[in-house]
């Protein structure tokens, strides 16, 4: 649990130290600019960002039912931020698996990456798709519907 919430964590006490020397040194404005920004910074990069993770099992149960797609990512990956922003609220469809909460799901991933965990990993059907084109998850996701 705490290997999720360390980066954003560590982001937003550095900022914070960062803008108290900024106050400190007399530029209580530059400080006030500074400080929100990586706050923003530790919440894009948190799993808050995220929708709810859940098993994989119980992803690859409740995609075979309704074909939607498995969404296997970490905390702190650009790549899988990028792909999550991109999505926007059609996002939410897709099932979520992160790796680092889930011990199968990390092994499914390392499976189909030649023992890599590279995140995004897709699941469609079957099939494994590496870091994909976030249009091509959406429409995989628009008609799913």
């Amino acid at each position: 649990m705490i290997r999720v919430w360390l980066p954003p964590l560590l982001v937003a006490l550095c900022g914070t130290a960062v803008a108290a020397a900024m106050a400190a040194k007399g530029d209580p404005r530059g400080a006030g600019v500074f400080l929100p920004v990586f706050v923003l910074l530790a919440v894009v990069t948190s799993p808050l960002v995220f929708p709810r993770s859940i098993s994989e099992s119980e992803a690859r149960r409740r995609s075979a039912l309704d074909g939607r797609p498995v969404v296997f990512w970490r905390p702190g990956c650009t790549y899988c931020l990028r792909l999550r922003l991109r999505l926007g609220r059609l996002g939410r469809r897709a099932y979520w698996v992160d790796i680092w909460r889930d011990a199968a799901g990390a092994a499914a991933v390392r499976a189909v990456n030649g023992g890599d965990e590279t995140v995004p990993t897709v699941m469609l059907a079957g099939h494994a798709y590496v870091n994909p084109d976030p249009g091509w998850v959406r429409e995989r996701l628009s008609s799913s519907a």
